[in-house]
């Protein structure tokens, strides 16, 4: 019986930087990564794409995930629906075919991970335009992934080497953001955040939770979001046994989760913590999905149009993606190498 564990990879968009990258990423790593992998996207594309860098990949076009087990170790599987010509798409380019294409790959690997068939899933980047162009309100793949599997809370974490980042919110307008930060909704991220930490192998997960004004809002002075909010969350989670701390100011609390006091940073809102990422580790970032009932892990990078097609797309995140996702499937613990 196959052990090995199974990764879905959708291929993104196709007239971006997904195929590349993750052609690239099978490429550097033409044994596997130890675990079985198959694409969600066009066999076209892909193959074409292989050829384009000057990869020798062995590809398969396959129809089910039963068709693993046919897999050799140096064979990379295509499952491929598609309906279009999307091998002569241009690139670069706004377009609903493709961006029907790539949001179809999305749901096609969920219904896999929903159904056990594969152990998790690495997403290639989509453009949101071109989705919104074929009919699609909700674009973000959490926002699909938590509709699809009915989640109640999910959340948004990013990885990279030394510093684990867990969001508040993030696709909400700055000038929203504050509504969000309730008592009810700090404590049910710290919540999450934990839970999701012990189901891998972490037994007191360390929490640094971040302010949300400057200099902590200075005893009110500045804000009082830490005063209302964000402290009582915190003893709350206390007084339930998480190991909690802070508010902590932004500026300084990604400096002491790099140097090991913590094992994880919630922070408020989507730059506070973005920035911290990408400025310390941009190439290695990893996104991952807490609350949902599967693993996803992502790229942190976009479908880069202008550089989709010219075969200078660095793979460097996909790599980090799919080594998380083998990872933390594998029980082997969390973060990036």
């Amino acid at each position: 019986m196959d052990r090995l564990t199974k990764i879905a990879i959708t291929m993104g968009d196709p007239a971006g930087i997904g195929p590349e990258v993750v052609a690239k990423a099978l490429a550097a790593y033409p044994e596997g990564y130890g675990a079985r992998l198959v694409v969600i996207g066009n066999y076209l594309v892909m193959e074409k794409t292989s050829k384009d860098i000057g990869s020798s990949l062995k590809l398969k076009k396959i129809t089910t995930p039963d068709d693993f087990n046919q897999l050799s170790p140096a064979e990379y599987g295509i499952i491929d629906d598609s309906d279009s010509d999307l091998v002569n798409h241009p690139m670069g380019t706004v377009s609903a075919t493709a961006g029907e294409s790539s949001i179809r790959w999305v749901k096609d690997a969920a219904y896999l991970a929903l159904e056990g068939s594969v152990d998790a899933i690495v997403t290639a980047p989509i453009n949101k335009t071109s989705a919104y162009e074929a009919g699609y309100a909700e674009v973000g793949h959490m926002e699909i992934f938590q509709e699809m599997s009915k989640s109640a809370q999910v959340a948004t974490m990013l990885m990279t080497t030394g510093l684990n980042v867990v969001h508040l919110t993030t696709h909400k307008p700055l000038s929203e953001a504050h509504l969000h930060l309730t008592i009810d909704n700090i404590l049910a991220k710290i919540l999450l955040t934990h839970d999701f930490f012990k189901k891998y192998n972490f037994s007191a997960p360390r929490i640094g939770v971040s302010a949300y004004n400057p200099h902590g809002g200075e005893s009110g002075i500045l804000g009082s979001e830490e005063i209302e909010s964000i402290s009582p969350a915190i003893i709350k989670a206390q007084d339930m046994g998480i190991l909690a701390f802070g508010p902590i100011p932004a500026d300084s609390i990604f400096t002491k989760a790099i140097e090991g006091e913590f094992d994880v940073v919630l922070a408020m809102y989507h730059d506070q913590g973005h920035i911290a990422v990408k400025v310390h580790g941009w190439e290695q970032s990893v996104t991952i999905n807490l609350g949902l009932p599967f693993l996803r892990t992502s790229v942190d990078h976009g479908t880069a149009f202008d550089i989709a097609g010219k075969g200078i797309a660095n793979p460097a995140g996909m790599i980090s993606a799919i080594k998380a996702a083998v990872r933390v499937s594998s029980q082997n613990g969390l973060g990036v190498e």
